[in-house]
């Protein structure tokens, strides 16, 4: 295979932009709610386009349009490029969301190189959950957050202090093995989601970062979509755009750091032209044997 150049920024942004082209028709064309979310969102706002050293595209969808979209899109995109990814009994992806992906292209990060999984450039889709009006369901829909991410990524918090991170060693311990540790998170999945987005006065990721768990969003914020310019075309943000980016980011319209301003995902290979599978064994699951085993489909260390 002919060695050609590394793809730079602005290749990655146009083939998610491909990726999101087709997301958007297809949830037009069912009535799904989506908006883009996290630095995208910023970027339509700031920059009417990606923020320039943004690698990916990220968008928000309400629990029920992300699991209608979950049956819908396997067998209606089937014989299509665009495979839909996400944890399964069969499939560990170590990723607390679902994700579109372009089968065609490679796109291997760091954290996921030892799994045999999709490997594409994707568009990562986050659910919005409702929030119970108690404080002490609120903390139990945390807590059952929590207990979701350390089984469906199996592996233990590593940024909240030694003690969530032993405890979670030992959770995982306790459970060995995919399919048990897939079943428990399925179970904390629906506890920490069963309150409707749709009739609670406040909304919250619990698909994210512990930091974002604990923020709770007006529900009005997020009841409907504007449309705003981004790279030339009219896309969806939050109705309450505003009041979702100052919660999150804080003053959104301020440049960070130039040190900051770099891409937020570290890569073991990009590759624009061809699929990832054509790199297994090289670039990822490699016959290097691993601390916990070898790699495989989706099991990984």
């Amino acid at each position: 295979m002919k060695e050609k150049r590394e793809p730079d920024l602005q290749d990655i942004q146009k083939k998610s932009m491909e990726i999101l082209l087709v997301f958007k028709e297809f949830c037009e064309k069912h009535g799904l709610l989506f908006y883009l979310c996290g630095g995208c969102c910023i970027g339509a706002v700031r920059h009417k386009g990606f923020i320039p050293w943004d690698d990916d595209i990220d968008v928000f969808m309400p629990r029920d349009d992300y699991e209608t979209l979950a049956r819908l899109w396997p067998k209606e995109m089937a014989d299509t490029k665009y495979r839909y990814c996400r944890s399964s009994q069969k499939e560990c992806c170590r990723y607390l969301m679902a994700a579109i992906s372009d089968e065609s292209t490679t796109f291997i990060k760091e954290r996921q190189k030892d799994l045999d999984i999709s490997h594409g450039v994707r568009l990562d889709i986050l659910p919005l959950d409702g929030c119970p009006d108690s404080r002490q369901k609120r903390l139990s829909q945390i807590i059952w957050g929590l207990i979701y991410q350390i089984y469906i990524n199996q592996e233990p918090p590593i940024s909240k202090g030694i003690l969530p991170y032993i405890a979670g060693r030992i959770m995982l311990m306790l459970c060995p093995g995919w399919k048990l540790r897939f079943r428990i998170a399925d179970f904390a999945q629906k506890r920490m989601s069963q309150y409707p987005f749709g009739s609670s006065g406040r909304v919250t990721e619990l698909c994210a970062r512990f930091d974002p768990m604990l923020r709770e969003y007006p529900a009005e914020a997020f009841k409907s979509a504007v449309y705003m310019p981004f790279e030339g075309l009219e896309m969806p943000v939050p109705a309450g755009y505003d009041i979702y980016l100052r919660m999150a980011f804080g003053d959104y319209m301020t440049l960070p750091a130039k040190k900051d301003r770099k891409p937020k995902h570290e890569t073991v290979k990009i590759d624009l032209e061809h699929s990832y599978m054509i790199y297994k064994g090289i670039f990822y699951c490699g016959q290097t044997k691993k601390k916990w085993g070898f790699c495989r489909r989706g099991m990984g260390t």
